[in-house]
């Protein structure tokens, strides 16, 4: 059966080649169904991008609820072997951190598209790897930056590049969550690669990158904690607090913050403020809330709204990247911005470099 499988992927690869555009919505294999994978299959399965054609999960009380909340029946899969074998265009990752740079490759190097959870390796070094790979077999390869979609971001990002801000200098970003993670996971970094900073900062990194078109890290001043003790470079402990300056390669001057169980009054504060020469802007959620967000720009004491809750942005980076597989897109160029926030997070915890090219 598995040997059947496999040449069947490999004839859907290879039928996949040569064509501009996948005839049908592509089929794609989820790994991982725990909170944040569930939540993303549901949103592809309404948005009717893909066809969610197999699924991976060792936890059958999830499995369960995964197969209850569809109206199709995809394959089982009882490990991450026999879902490379099934047929697949693509597959979404949502494992433990330490899976996700291995079940990539793996994947990519079967000609299967990859979508991965945050972060996409524990290194930069390995980061660079996997983007290697998705370049050299021209696939694309999402990660899910989710807060790139959030309404108003998009023509943030445009204003931006038409320099509405002037020349931007400075960036503060932030990210306190009044709790943390319940999986055990999380707190031990061989299977995590760190703490608050690759769970929540991290999100917040990527998108003043990415709005920015920030260069290289030039110099990185950090410091990492853990029940308020300081931990000494390289980090090797799951951190609840980080602080971090960060100046960047054209001027642009970011300072983060990051923790888990913060005493923040609400559930979570989660901002980011660019300041420019002419204008400013600030993402930021909304009393509270970990999903409803406000856009602006400002000038002065003034601001003008780009976005306002409700909006369902949770799954909108998933389907984008869905789409992009069924219109037999390939390697998307923004890859690079994948490399820039490894190696922005390696630095912070004090990591040695040798994270390869670009």
């Amino acid at each position: 059966m598995r040997a059947a499988r496999a040449e069947q992927a490999r004839d859907a690869a290879a039928a996949r080649s040569p064509a501009p555009r996948i005839a049908r919505p592509p089929r794609l294999g989820f790994a991982g169904l725990g909170w944040i994978g569930a939540q993303r299959m549901q949103a592809l399965a309404e948005s009717g991008a893909g066809e969610i054609a197999a699924l991976c999960e060792p936890d059958p009380r999830r499995l369960d609820a995964a197969i209850a909340a569809l109206d199709t029946e995809p394959a089982l899969c009882g490990d991450f072997d026999e879902l490379l074998d099934e047929p697949l265009d693509g597959i979404v990752i949502a494992t433990p951190n330490a899976l996700h740079a291995p079940q990539a490759a793996a994947a990519l190097e079967r000609g299967i598209a990859v979508f991965c959870q945050k972060p996409l390796a524990l290194t930069a070094k390995d980061t660079v790897k996997i983007v290697e790979l998705a370049r050299r077999h021209d696939l694309p390869l999402g990660v899910d930056w989710s807060y790139r979609f959030l309404a108003g971001v998009p023509e943030l990002k445009c204003a931006i590049a038409r320099a509405e801000l002037g020349t931007v200098t400075a960036a503060e970003l932030c990210f306190h969550n009044a709790y943390g993670p319940d999986a055990g996971w999380y707190y031990d970094v061989a299977r995590s690669g760190g703490g608050c900073l690759l769970d929540l900062g991290c999100h917040l990194l990527d998108l003043c990158h990415w709005l920015l078109g920030a260069g290289e890290p030039q110099t990185v001043n950090a410091r990492c904690f853990s029940a308020g003790r300081r931990l000494e470079p390289p980090v090797a402990c799951a951190e609840d607090f980080v602080i971090a300056d960060v100046l960047y390669a054209g001027g642009v001057d970011a300072h983060l913050s990051c923790s888990w169980r913060a005493s923040a009054g609400r559930g979570a504060i989660i901002g980011c403020r660019i300041f420019g020469t002419e204008g400013g802007a600030a993402i930021r959620n909304v009393a509270g809330s970990f999903y409803d967000f406000e856009v602006e720009l400002c000038r002065g004491a003034e601001s003008v709204p780009l976005a306002a809750p409700p909006d369902a942005w949770p799954g909108r980076a998933l389907i984008d990247w869905a789409r992009r597989v069924g219109d037999g897109e390939g390697c998307d160029p923004d890859t690079a911005h994948l490399i820039t926030t490894a190696r922005v997070i390696d630095r912070i915890y004090g990591r040695e470099a040798g994270d390869g090219a670009a």
